[in-house]
């Protein structure tokens, strides 16, 4: 995870809301040539936030067996202490190589509460736990310094809060302790400011339908070739974001909205999310044009 983009495949469901595990096989399939290091099934563009257990697993599953031997597969878990170790135990009992701990569902926490929670799930399990500091867990550099020292499993922090100063003294405190992750919605926009703290692998959620341009910017990025990632600033990323902040929810509805633009749709996303109106997917057709075949 020190190198190379990641992403996280969205999550296929059928006319009627059902996971479908042979088109998501497909998608794994079609998307795995193109060269991500690493993809995290049921995470946050995956929509674990709206699987129930059985279900999960069976992401979980699919995944692992589609990408066995050819790309590592990383698997989301979250909600509360009990109900995440479930999950994380369950992930590595299917195979993953490794666990996204999301946020915590709904209450806020004490340091000490977040410190607790995640040393549990850390502890439950004996893969390598990436912790994702978004939401509800925004964890300290002291914080983050205790569980590096209790918990020799956690090896990731993925940012998704943005906060330039919070970051810089995590990155300081911990130095190389952890895989450092940018994890912003549309990472890219982000990209160059996290290289430049010391953070130059990100999560990709637009590979889910554009990967040979994700692939692009991302070595364009990592080689510090500025007129490349400058020009797919201006001609995509920066007007998908305008359309993408058209709605609360959007970062994966636009996502599961472009799939279907290129010819691999995942179906609706789940409520309470909503899909993106006729309007907006015109908007995002053209934009999607722009970039020519992917």
């Amino acid at each position: 995870m020190s190198s190379g983009l990641l992403s996280f495949p969205l999550t296929d469901f059928d006319a009627d809301l059902r996971f479908a595990p042979r088109p998501y096989a497909q998608r794994l399939e079609w998307l795995m040539p193109y060269g991500a290091s690493v993809l995290f099934a049921a995470g946050g563009t995956g929509e674990f936030f709206s699987l129930e257990p059985t279900e999960y697993a069976e992401v979980v599953k699919t995944a692992v067996e589609t990408c066995r031997g050819r790309v590592p597969i990383v698997a989301g878990a979250g909600g509360g202490t009990t109900l995440a170790i479930q999950y994380a135990r369950e992930a590595e009992r299917l195979g993953a190589q490794g666990l996204l701990l999301l946020p915590h569902y709904l209450t806020e926490a004490t340091q000490e509460g977040l410190v607790a929670h995640v040393e549990a799930v850390c502890r439950s399990v004996k893969f390598g736990v990436i912790v994702y500091n978004r939401g509800a867990c925004r964890l300290s550099p002291a914080s983050l310094e205790q569980l590096a020292a209790r918990c020799p499993n956690l090896v990731g922090f993925k940012d998704g809060v943005g906060d330039i100063e919070a970051f810089v003294a995590i990155r300081q405190r911990l130095g190389d302790r952890f895989a450092y992750l940018g994890g912003l919605p549309t990472a890219e926009v982000f990209a160059g400011a996290y290289k430049a703290m010391g953070c130059p692998v990100y999560s990709s959620a637009v590979f889910n339908f554009i990967p040979r341009t994700a692939m692009q910017f991302y070595e364009a990025s990592a080689s510090g070739d500025h007129a490349t990632t400058g020009r797919l600033l201006d001609e995509f990323f920066l007007p998908y974001i305008e359309l993408r902040n058209r709605g609360a929810g959007y970062a994966v509805s636009i996502v599961k909205a472009g799939a279907t633009i290129v010819g691999h749709g995942a179906g609706p996303v789940r409520p309470p999310l909503s899909d993106l109106k006729a309007p907006e997917v015109d908007a995002l057709r053209a934009l999607i044009a722009r970039l020519g075949p992917q």
